[in-house]
């Protein structure tokens, strides 16, 4: 597999809809949205005996509706780490709007080579579909190093957080969400107690980021259950953000905006961004490599920083 990861890796996916494939009304509505993209179920949302149905719902979808920029992606189903080779084979063959293909359960690389081989089929008409991998269980963390370096077709990894949670068998109150009892408990020199929350997410986003950068694919986390609060579904999108993720899943329309917003830099971010790239500019016509801007040192490490927030504001800045 030596494809390069090109296109897709370079469209914004701050905020991804997620909506059953069966439900035509709704993946209107989703074409429709302000989401980045969009990715229609053919999995878990889907009741086994309407997965037919969403199939040809989906082509037709991705054939007749207006999608725009949107980066649209189907998730297929899968048993025992192989993808349903009728839904690979008619997406590929049938559709002419699909930007990739999301594979759930991924566990090794071995699974991506068998779609790829799938799409390679049928090269002559759908070369550019690429792939993306759902992380999601125990064996997928371990060996998600191994996955990010298979290259092809594959631009970017996700975080399934609900099925995770049921693979590590984490007790959870909402998807996305961390249970109370996952705290640290401590009493003080007068016996009192304070506990303190902790996220029972960061190491697997971590180790899920990491492999994606260190293999130029796109990072997205996975959704927050509690669609109806918007409190809670903006701190999980800041956080996702924060980390140095790309975008998150969201679930409901509701979701979007504010899961945009957290992704979008604040303007004195951006204007602090310009400070450090344009002070560096100066210091390298001065012959200096480190410099202090507004009492703070500043290298390149600040700059390639400065660069990365620009980038995500739509400017390509240059230094």
């Amino acid at each position: 597999m030596s494809m390069q990861n090109t296109g897709l890796t370079t469209r914004p996916t701050r905020a991804i809809l997620a909506v059953p494939g069966h439900r035509f009304k709704m993946v209107q509505s989703a074409a429709a949205s302000a989401a980045d993209g969009v990715f229609i179920d053919l999995e878990d949302s889907v009741p086994p005996g309407e997965k037919q149905e969403a199939l040809r719902s989906t082509v037709r979808a991705l054939n007749d509706l207006d999608w725009g920029s949107k980066v649209v992606t189907v998730r297929v189903n899968s048993v025992d780490g192989v993808a349903d080779e009728n839904e690979i084979r008619s997406l590929t063959r049938d559709t002419e709007r699909l930007d990739s293909i999301l594979v759930p359960k991924v566990e090794s690389v071995a699974t991506l080579g068998r779609v790829e081989h799938l799409i390679e089929e049928q090269t002559t008409r759908r070369a550019e579909i690429r792939l993306e991998a759902l992380i999601e269980t125990a064996p997928g963390l371990l060996n998600v190093d191994s996955i990010a370096a298979g290259g092809g077709r594959l631009v970017g990894l996700h975080f399934g957080v609900g099925d995770f949670s049921a693979s590590i068998g984490a007790r959870n109150v909402e998807v996305g969400g961390t249970h109370p009892g996952y705290a640290v408990t401590r009493k003080d020199e007068i016996g009192n107690y304070q506990s303190a929350p902790l996220d029972l997410w960061t190491y697997p986003m971590m180790r899920i980021l990491v492999a994606a950068r260190a293999f130029g694919l796109k990072a997205i986390d996975g959704p927050y259950g509690g669609f109806r609060d918007i409190v809670l579904t903006r701190a999980a999108a800041l956080k996702a953000a924060a980390m140095g993720y790309d975008g998150k899943q969201v679930i409901h329309p509701a979701q979007i905006e504010v899961t945009q917003s957290a992704f979008t830099p604040e303007p004195h971010e951006l204007e602090s961004a310009r400070k450090t790239l344009e002070a560096m500019r100066e210091a390298e016509a001065a012959g200096l490599a480190a410099i202090s801007v507004d009492g703070k040192m500043v290298d390149y490490a600040n700059v390639r920083m400065a660069q990365r927030l620009l980038a995500m504001a739509g400017e390509a800045p240059d230094v």
